[in-house]
């Protein structure tokens, strides 16, 4: 299973309208009561897993193509209309404290929904999970600080949610789907959009890490002290910021602070999965206090002490930049924008809207297409 798309888009500052809100909520309602009445509940949760079709959406809504707002904004306005219609779909989490009630609120959309309490728990595990890889497994420089979990009668999940890079000010979204999903940590996104591709992404979910994650899963296990000898080991292999490791020497820019390996390992976490025993990557993420500098410390070890590299190629797939005739980093999908437009068209039509409003809807996902690059 492949990635569809990582968005990166510019941070856009100060609030909404209260009109604009309105109109937006109008907007929504009028396109997810069609969407369900016409597709089921289960291709709403597809359409959302879509980055391209996330955007056109937001597009319809009265956003920007390229605004941080079409992430947040546009799943607070689709929770407040979820919250308030009975369409067999409910949305928990949101942007900054907000992500942190998202485990409680499932407690509660599980009932709305009569969901067993096994499948609230395998929710509740997807939620972490899913933040846990995006700020963990994979080290692109955005932390997350919006999370949404779209969740369906029938217990399948979307997760939508975005990271910043304070660096760059950008944002990035990660798109995920449970009828998608075979692994958390292999290949896991239905989605990753952006403008540009980086260097240094240790992306541990690649499938060529794969041998990678065995080994890290193995180190961890023996314990503290026998992990910290070989991480003194590997690190004595390279000289300054891993440049060895990462190939990048004669580069003028060096490795952002993120990519640096880690002095020591946070002891109690490892003294806590030699205790429990992770039988693989996804259960060693888990793992509670496991971050982002034990996880290269991790890699590295099995890299230069194991012969086993882990990915560094950015995940992201495609790019809506238009400056570029060559389509750097990744072209867009037309195909899969055109099908998002005509399904985004149709549902327009069909909604119980005012003929002002589905005209101006219209245009803003008409301005989407003349954008893009051809």
């Amino acid at each position: 299973m492949g990635l569809t798309g990582t968005v990166e888009l510019p941070l856009h500052a100060g609030g909404v309208p209260r009109w604009l809100i309105s109109r937006m909520t109008r907007l929504a309602k009028g396109v997810l009561t069609i969407m369900v009445d016409e597709h089921g509940v289960d291709e709403v949760l597809k359409r959302f897993s879509d980055p391209l079709w996330f955007q056109a959406f937001s597009c319809v809504l009265g956003f920007d193509w390229n605004s941080s707002g079409t992430t947040t904004v546009t799943c607070a306005v689709v929770k407040s209309v979820l919250a308030n219609e009975n369409l067999g779909l409910k949305m928990a989490g949101g942007k900054g404290l907000k992500s942190l009630q998202t485990l409680k609120e499932l407690d509660v959309l599980g009932e709305e929904l009569n969901l067993a309490t096994g499948s609230v728990e395998g929710l509740k595990k997807a939620s972490r999970l899913s933040a846990k890889v995006d700020n963990a497994a994979v080290q692109d420089g955005y932390s997350i600080y919006h999370h949404v979990i779209l969740v369906c009668k029938h217990g399948h999940w979307a997760v939508v949610q975005q990271g910043m890079n304070v660096k760059e000010v950008a944002a990035r979204r990660y798109h995920w789907l449970s009828t998608r999903l075979k692994s958390f940590v292999n290949e896991p996104h239905s989605g990753i959009i952006g403008d540009r591709g980086h260097n240094y992404v240790l992306d541990m979910t690649a499938e060529e890490s794969e041998a990678c994650r065995r080994v890290c899963v193995d180190v961890a296990v023996e314990g503290p002290v026998k992990a910290l000898r070989l991480l003194r080991e590997a690190k004595a292999r390279v000289k300054g910021p891993l440049d060895a490791w990462l190939e990048v020497k004669g580069k003028v820019e060096p490795p952002p602070h993120y990519r640096f390996a880690p002095d020591s390992f946070n002891w109690e976490v490892l003294k806590r999965c030699y205790e429990l025993k992770p039988g693989n990557y996804e259960e060693l993420l888990q793992v509670h206090g496991l971050g982002p500098a034990t996880i290269r410390g991790l890699a590295l070890i099995a890299e230069l002490i194991y012969g086993e590299r882990p990915s560094w190629k950015d995940p992201v797939k495609y790019s809506f930049a238009f400056g570029g005739k060559d389509g750097i980093p990744y072209p867009v999908n037309r195909r899969s924008m055109d099908e998002a437009i005509s399904f985004l068209q149709d549902a327009l039509e069909s909604a119980e809207l005012g003929s002002k409003e589905k005209l101006l809807a219209l245009k803003r996902l008409q301005g989407l297409v003349v954008r893009l690059p051809p």
